[in-house]
């Protein structure tokens, strides 16, 4: 019987800190953040970017997610050419040590 009891309060504890966490810790409502990207001092295509953000936080996580990959290729694109030019040969996979 003891056991059992025991065992009863292994799992009651716990859950009895769960509930009245949300009562103890009862403080006025906190108000919203504002998060903005302050522009005043961009021009061009900074300014399009931070007023971007500061409109629609989807269409900024839309642009990023499309525009980071993009710049991927077209650097690795570009030293590509960069290298094919001064001799490295990428394309290949043999090894000509020698």
């Amino acid at each position: 019987m003891h056991l059992t009891k025991h065992r009863l309060l292994h799992w009651k504890r716990p859950l009895l800190f769960i509930l009245a966490a949300p009562l103890l810790s009862a403080a006025e409502k906190a108000q919203m953040i504002v998060i903005v990207a302050d522009a005043r001092k961009f021009h061009g295509l900074r300014l399009w970017w931070a007023n971007l953000y500061n409109d629609s936080h989807l269409h900024f996580a839309v642009m990023t997610v499309i525009l980071i990959p993009l710049a991927g290729v077209i650097l690795g694109s570009l030293a590509d050419v960069v290298m094919s030019r001064i001799g490295i040969d990428l394309k290949s996979r043999a090894l000509r040590e020698g």
